[in-house]
């Protein structure tokens, strides 16, 4: 290579404007300090932030659990309260089975006029 045909220049371009800062063994110290201090603030400020977020996450998850133990307790006391009137009514349906299959006329005559006094009293009493 020719000296002389390709002469040595110092040249700043777009990429070695960024390291003006650099000296020699790193970045200044004033700068390296500053900015780590603006850091540990701005993540202070996030983490309070995600901090108060999960607290808000917790209350309202533990608000859904409570709303959903309640909700399971009445829908199991509901539950409960189906099946022993279905024993309630299948009962009764048994009874209305066997006196309907005797052949009794006196016994499905006190039948009927039983309804139809109960029906009756009834309708006095909410009139």
């Amino acid at each position: 290579m020719n000296p002389r045909r390709y002469p040595r220049r110092d040249f700043k371009g777009p990429r070695t404007s960024g390291f003006d800062g650099i000296e020699e063994g790193g970045i200044r110290a004033s700068s390296l300090y500053g900015s780590h201090e603006i850091d540990e603030h701005d993540n202070e400020n996030a983490l309070d932030g995600l901090q108060d977020r999960v607290t808000f996450l917790k209350k309202l998850s533990g608000d859904i659990n409570e709303e959903v133990d309640a909700h399971n307790r009445m829908l199991d006391r509901m539950g409960n309260e189906m099946d022993s009137s279905r024993g309630f009514l299948s009962g009764t349906m048994d009874k209305f089975k066997m006196a309907f299959e005797t052949k009794s006329s006196k016994r499905m005559f006190t039948l009927v006029a039983s309804f139809v006094v109960l029906f009756l009293i009834v309708y006095y009493l909410t009139r």
